[in-house]
């Protein structure tokens, strides 16, 4: 479980990091984004993960997310992953990408859920990647993170990704947010197209990863931030912020979505309120 530095920079009083390393959850090179605020020898410092979006990488939260001043102030790691793995892999073949090169589906598009139809199932293993590799690689790597405080936060599929990963978490994290997430991926052509691909046609299989349909089943976190740009291009066919109102309401759980006029779906919105939201993680990752 070794790690490549790939470029740090100094910032905000920390160390913004791009690291690279074998994963054996996807069998390909991962990159991911790590930014330390300055702390006190042996200091353990809570985690907020970033999810992001079809079509991005960690450098898209990273150049223009504007989330480092508030972690500094806050004592919190930041970590972005990347949304999906890419090639080559281990034995020098490509990872399969979408035949017809569509930009919602196959590589960006990981959707972090594991894969189990072909061929996608060798590689696309972003929930196992999530969930349980790089949490290893960062408690080996980084002294000061502290698994025991994590939070987590992401942007529309990564909004997907926050919630469910949140939802299944057991306990893991302490609150979880999202912006313009894929509330029901299983009622949305984006989804629905993803979750055929990855997992097949019974829609059983995809439960586990549609943050409504998790809130039916009973689960649970401790506290939920939304905020959704009310002009949006995406929000009525893709979005449906209304259906996670709904099931909230249903289940009982703690929430606050809020609607911002005016904004849209992209880094605009997300850098208007991402320190925002640092903040409100900060509150309850306290120890």
């Amino acid at each position: 479980m070794t790690i490549e530095t790939l470029s740090t920079n100094r910032s905000h009083g920390g160390t913004q990091g791009v690291y690279k390393h074998a994963s054996a959850a996807t069998g390909t090179d991962m990159s991911f984004a790590v930014f330390v605020p300055d702390h006190a020898p042996g200091a353990k410092l809570p985690i907020l993960w970033y999810l992001s979006g079809l079509t991005c990488t960690h450098a898209n939260v990273m150049e223009k997310g504007e989330y480092r001043a508030a972690c500094a102030e806050h004592g919190i790691i930041f970590v972005a992953p990347d949304t999906s793995p890419r090639g080559p892999d281990s034995n020098g073949d490509e990872v399969p990408d979408d035949p017809d090169g569509a930009w919602d589906f196959g590589l960006g598009a990981g959707f972090y859920v594991d894969a189990t139809t072909q061929p996608w199932a060798k590689h696309y293993r972003m929930r196992s990647y999530i969930e349980d590799e790089l949490p290893s690689l960062l408690l080996r790597h980084f002294a000061s993170a502290d698994l025991t405080r994590q939070a987590i936060t992401g942007h529309s599929m990564g909004g997907h990704g926050a919630l469910t990963i949140g939802l299944r978490g057991l306990g893991r994290f302490r609150s979880v947010s999202a912006f313009s997430p894929i509330v029901a991926p299983s009622r949305c052509p984006w989804g629905e197209k993803a979750l055929t691909g990855y997992l097949g046609d019974d829609r059983e299989d995809w439960q586990a990863y549609d943050a409504c349909a998790l809130l039916d089943q009973g689960l649970r976190v401790p506290d939920l931030l939304v905020d959704q740009g009310e002009a949006d291009a995406f929000l009525a066919e893709q979005l449906k912020t209304e259906l996670l109102v709904e099931a909230c309401e249903r289940a009982g759980q703690k929430a606050e979505i809020r609607l911002q006029p005016g904004y849209d779906h992209s880094y605009y919105f997300i850098s208007t309120f991402l320190a925002e939201h640092v903040a409100w993680h900060a509150e309850r990752l306290k120890a």
